[in-house]
């Protein structure tokens, strides 16, 4: 018999613990390519949107995409359609998906950040919010992410807004994770997820001068694995609500690590990116582990202890 991958997050029950990370699988672009196969052969359990901001965003100039002998550096900047765009346009495309859909927000302030949890949450095909507040390449999302003090600040505005469920996704450029992790839940978060990519910069070979337009971006993909492990291993630790671990992963071996860890789910981000369809084969190697090692279901998330 087949391992049962099958859980609850958030009040969420899903098939398996794989998601998408934000930005790295365009399922909207996907459709319009291949169209309703994309659909029905959805690689993730729940589908987590682009990050809109309240306005429209072009992102940052080209170029955008570094590669790096273990993964790669991005430069994006969260391009979107911005909070109205979004709800017009692209919220009824994802709609059609046949999985739960979380959106990601971000926005510079607290009242930026309100004005898209009220809205997005009281949308019906909505399932989850992704509070981002972790993300490089965009200056007031680590003002939040790197203070305790911040985060729980923001927690305290937006909880009230909605009743769906509030994942924020923290950033691993801080020096205490946990601590933010901590006040996140505090403030009433429902998860989350960690890590997002790591601030670097590559070079032009030629002219040694930056290479991506915004002279730095976020490092992603198997080079930061080892990171993702430790920081999801210290969160784990402190915090009581699921975590959603990120970084890295490429095969079913490395998602049994985060699960073995405590997390309660995963999500396959840069990997994506070389291969649209990554997460269904991550899915099935972890069937894979699971049976060679003679387990019928998943980890069971690990219970917080008051030490790291």
């Amino acid at each position: 018999m087949s391992p049962d991958l099958s859980l609850e997050l958030c009040g969420i029950r899903l098939e398996h613990p794989i998601l998408n990370g934000s930005g790295t699988f365009d399922a909207i672009a996907a459709h319009r390519a291949f169209g309703d196969a994309v659909d029905e052969r959805l690689p993730f359990s729940a589908y987590v949107s682009k990050t809109i901001t309240p306005e429209r965003r072009a992102g940052n100039p080209p170029p955008r995409l570094y590669e790096t002998p273990a993964g790669m550096i991005n430069s994006i900047g969260l391009p979107n359609k911005g909070l109205e765009g979004f709800l017009m346009e692209d919220l009824p495309d994802l709609v059609r998906l046949p999985v739960p859909l979380c959106v990601s927000v971000m926005a510079p302030s607290r009242p930026g950040f309100a004005a898209l949890v009220e809205r997005v949450g009281q949308r019906d095909e909505v399932a989850a919010i992704e509070v981002n507040v972790s993300c490089p390449n965009v200056k007031s999302g680590l003002i939040v992410g790197e203070q305790p003090g911040e985060t729980l600040a923001l927690l305290e505005v937006i909880r009230p807004l909605t009743d769906k469920p509030l994942i924020v996704k923290l950033t691993p450029n801080c020096s205490d994770p946990a601590a933010v992790a901590r006040a996140a839940a505090e403030g009433g978060a429902d998860a989350v997820s960690l890590i997002n990519t790591l601030r670097a910069t590559g070079l032009d070979p030629t002219t040694l001068d930056p290479w991506l337009g915004a002279t730095s971006g976020g490092l992603s993909g198997p080079a930061i694995r080892s990171i993702a492990l430790d920081q999801v291993r210290r969160v784990v630790a402190q915090v009581s609500i699921p975590v959603i671990g990120m970084g890295g992963i490429e095969t079913g071996a490395d998602a049994l690590e985060f699960l073995a860890l405590g997390a309660s789910a995963v999500a396959v981000g840069t990997a994506s990116f070389r291969d649209p369809a990554a997460a269904r084969r991550v899915r099935s190697e972890l069937v894979s582990e699971l049976v060679s090692r003679g387990l019928d279901r998943l980890p069971s998330p690990h219970v917080p202890s008051t030490s790291t």
